[in-house]
């Protein structure tokens, strides 16, 4: 017969045997888990308009022209992201001023591309050290955003200071319109944030802010293939602000 001592003795090993199988188990399963992406940090919009600053640029020729995004950098060489109507409103040659006052000759970046968007490209050279956007995922209806960009005060066209406008997704459409609108917000967007960005709740740049709602002429809705929108369609339209999406760029004009 077994010393009743060597019994609790194999009672014990067993019971830590059962233990450590079923640590193992749960290391198992935490490593198999292991790849999943943490949750992104929401941001204040005191901290989203920090960082929306940081990327803004105002574009101007003999005068202020819109807002522009510091997209990239390569080396000295920065990229700025606007709409294409910003620069035809005037002619080259084109400065960029950035977010610490400094005003820098910038060069039109040629894209085939981007022809059929409401986007362009510029460049310019620095040694300075200037944030760029950060890139986010496509945004869904109901998301808040934000747009971050230069207004024109009306009443006497002087430029204000950088402003920060919330709001939310209300429409996204299956096809963009005309020069590649496809998402709708209720923003209130103004005469020269045209080229500025349109963030997520994350601060990430989602899309290029480039028409305000209730037009001054009520003009059709038209699709970017040439297509009208339905009357029914075309009046949701008109309520809200558009935005060109972030993923119209092609992956080696982001990076």
């Amino acid at each position: 017969m077994l010393d009743f001592n060597i019994i609790k003795l194999i009672t014990c090993i067993s019971g830590l045997s059962l233990l450590l199988s079923a640590s193992s188990a749960n290391l198992t399963v935490y490593a198999e888990n292991s790849h999943l992406d943490k949750p992104k940090t929401i941001f204040s919009p005191p901290q989203i308009k920090q960082r929306g600053k940081d990327i803004t640029v105002k574009v101007i020729s003999t005068q202020f022209l819109g807002s522009g995004i510091l997209l990239k950098r390569t080396d000295n060489i920065y990229r700025i992201l606007t709409n294409a109507h910003v620069l035809a409103a005037d002619e080259p040659p084109y400065q960029i001023v950035t977010p610490d006052g400094k005003v820098h000759q910038a060069e039109v970046l040629k894209n085939p591309d981007l022809e059929k968007y409401d986007l362009a490209m510029l460049e310019f050279s620095s040694n300075e050290n200037y944030a760029v956007a950060v890139i986010g995922d496509k945004p869904k209806t109901g998301d808040e955003v934000f747009v971050v960009g230069f207004p024109i005060n009306q009443e006497n066209s002087e430029v204000e200071e950088f402003t920060l406008t919330t709001g939310k997704i209300a429409l996204i459409l299956d096809k963009a319109l005309e020069k590649g609108y496809q998402i709708g917000y209720t923003n209130q967007l103004d005469k020269g944030m045209s080229g500025g960005a349109l963030l997520n709740q994350q601060g990430e740049l989602v899309g290029v802010n480039g028409m305000h709602a209730y037009p001054i002429w009520d003009v059709p809705s038209i699709f970017i293939d040439g297509t009208p929108a339905a009357d029914t369609l075309h009046q949701k339209i008109i309520r809200l602000s558009w935005a060109v999406p972030i993923n119209k760029l092609k992956p080696n004009d982001k990076k």
